[in-house]
């Protein structure tokens, strides 16, 4: 597949797929919508443009260079690629994940920012920015994501869906169900009569953001 790392290109290829076929699975894509890559060295593996992921195999693999040149593979990159290289050009990302998940894109028609109804957002880095409606696959809908992500690690395309990024595909992916979730909830409460949620502020969000520090496992 690729005369440097071809191992690992084909594991991360692999994953690229499952982490596609999972978003599917859990209904944050539909169709060929949405779209995956991941970053090994300088290589960019993406998912192919208008083809199904359960028809994607080991063979499939389609890689760029962080130009946008194609150097692995015969299928044609996702029209999203503009998307995916801008963030691996502005952060330290391994792996992007673009959605079209129905709450996530629901709230991006109403809000420039989504309201802190739960301390979740500090998993995005804090209150997750609406990027400015820009034509899918275009350099301005690029640019405009990027200033929404400034000090995140997601944020909502308007009237289009949803971006997150991390160091895996794991970790990319966790981002973006949280945040379909986080904009579920927020539509939830604030779909009762009569009623307007409760929001934490900012030195609460902050509160959360340091004990993170200490979530989880050992190592």
């Amino acid at each position: 597949m690729s005369e440097q790392h071809p191992e690992s290109i084909g594991r991360t290829w692999l994953d690229v797929v499952a982490t596609a076929r999972r978003s599917a699975a859990d209904g944050l894509v539909v169709g060929t919508s949405g779209n995956v890559s991941a970053r090994v060295g300088d290589l960019v593996l993406v998912t192919p443009s208008g083809v199904p992921y359960d028809r994607l195999g080991p063979r499939d693999a389609v890689g760029v260079d962080l130009e946008g040149r194609q150097v692995l593979g015969d299928l044609g990159p996702t029209s999203e690629l503009p998307l995916h290289l801008a963030v691996y050009r502005s952060t330290d990302a391994a792996a992007v994940v673009h959605t079209h998940a129905v709450h996530a894109t629901a709230v991006s028609t109403l809000v420039t920012e989504v309201p802190l109804v739960h301390y979740a957002a500090a998993i995005l880095g804090g209150p997750v920015r609406t990027a400015a409606y820009a034509r899918y696959g275009t350099p301005e809908l690029a640019e405009a994501m990027l200033g929404a992500l400034a000090g995140r690690t997601g944020c909502l395309l308007a009237n289009h869906g949803t971006v997150t990024y991390g160091d895996t595909l794991d970790r990319a992916y966790e981002r973006t169900a949280q945040l379909e979730w986080l904009c579920r909830l927020w539509l939830t409460a604030s779909s009762v009569p009569g009623r307007t949620p409760a929001l934490l502020d900012a030195a609460q969000l902050d509160e959360v953001t340091e004990a993170l520090k200490g979530y989880g496992q050992p190592g």
